[in-house]
């Protein structure tokens, strides 16, 4: 009796297979945790090494085709880090109210105030909704936590001001909506964030 022996062919993935492996590779939840680039280079380094096994062995056409696989798993490794390094704010939830801590709460306002008097509505309620967050922390109103998101002022700020539950509420809302969802605030919606946090100011 004849034994014959079958191999698995080489790996040798089309483009688009190529681009569902390292997008399923990228969801891994290690790549959440610290050296997320260096994971990604030391993930991209296997999957090259692989291909360069498999196409050692294949026919020419095999071979130009694994490459090619090859060459755009490290186009789009570069494309995503460029990205995630242009616009950080694109593989995570909406981040801290307050960027630059430094900047006292008058700061803040006064640049809201000059917003909305230059008609730069989207410009003038953020700036507002972070004055009132750091006129919060300067008086003891927030604990100082740099990460704070607009839901955690929102939700810290509603326990001490009860009458201004719903008011705070919706700054928080608009704030997201506005710096994290791209919309165009209103001239009404940004009065409402100066209003809001004139009584803040006015309550301390």
């Amino acid at each position: 009796m004849t034994w014959v022996l079958r191999l698995d062919p080489p790996f040798d993935p089309s483009p688009e297979e190529g681009r569902g492996l390292l997008r399923r590779e990228l969801l891994d939840p290690e790549y959440h945790r610290d050296d997320v680039v260096g994971r990604l280079l030391a993930w991209l380094q296997r999957v090259l090494g692989n291909l360069l096994d498999a196409a050692s062995g294949a026919p020419p056409l095999s071979t130009f085709a694994a490459m090619a696989v090859g060459l755009m798993l490290v186009l789009s490794l570069i494309w995503l880090v460029t990205r995630a390094r242009a616009s950080p704010r694109s593989l995570s939830t909406p981040g801290a109210v307050l960027p630059d801590e430094s900047i006292s709460a008058s700061e803040w306002r006064e640049r809201a105030e000059r917003a909305h008097a230059e008609e730069r509505y989207s410009e003038a309620l953020v700036e507002a909704f972070r004055a009132l967050a750091a006129g919060q922390v300067e008086q003891g109103g927030l604990s100082e936590s740099p990460g704070a998101t607009a839901h955690e002022v929102a939700e810290a700020l509603r326990a001490a001001y009860p009458h201004q539950a719903a008011g705070m509420s919706e700054a928080a809302r608009l704030f997201d909506l506005v710096l994290y969802g791209d919309r165009a605030a209103t001239r009404e919606q940004a009065e409402l964030l100066l209003s809001l946090d004139a009584k803040l100011a006015g309550a301390r």
